[in-house]
């Protein structure tokens, strides 16, 4: 399997960690990066190795820190609505195996939306989660907003989602 973005181990005991590695962006994710959460989601389920998978991020500052602005501006309308995040999510969530979101630092955006997509979140004392996209006059886009809903109700979601307000580890 080659990825672009994600450093990864399957270690003995059965757990596979992946780790987006663009510390230098905030891990901030881009098309190669979605395209690297879907190959990793194969490569899970065929994997009979591998009995419990973990996603995290590298260095001490953000999980994924949301979409990669600069990649956002290089694209035309029609290839940022193709759908590969929401695709690469929906196939993560309905993976057969556990899969555990280790959020560290920042997860907003579809970095929120990524830890969502996986069946438990841990997260470390600095974390900070958010839907920041209202602030750019979007809506997430890659099945936040109905996960977000299943996760915390729909009231607590609109009000995450309209405001784009960031919740620490603890209330979340």
């Amino acid at each position: 399997m080659e990825l672009q973005h994600f450093l990864t181990e399957v270690r003995g005991d059965g757990i596979g960690v992946f780790t987006i590695n663009r510390p230098e962006a905030r891990n901030a994710l881009n098309s190669a990066c979605w395209d690297d959460i879907a190959a990793i989601t194969r490569f899970i389920r065929a994997n009979d190795h591998i009995r419990i998978a973990v996603f995290t991020g590298s260095g001490d500052k953000a999980f994924a820190a949301g979409a990669d602005i600069q990649g956002l501006r290089d694209r035309t309308m029609i290839a940022a609505l193709g759908g590969a995040a929401q695709a690469a999510l929906k196939e993560l969530a309905a993976c057969d195996k556990p899969v555990i979101a280790a959020v560290n630092g920042y997860a907003l955006g579809g970095g929120c939306e990524l830890a969502m997509a996986c069946d438990i979140r841990i997260a470390s004392d600095n974390a900070k989660f958010g839907l920041p996209e209202v602030g750019i006059g979007i809506l997430p886009g890659a099945g936040g907003t109905q996960r977000l809903a299943g996760l915390v109700g729909l009231g607590r979601a609109k009000e995450l989602i309209l405001t784009g307000r960031h919740i620490s580890a603890d209330e979340a």
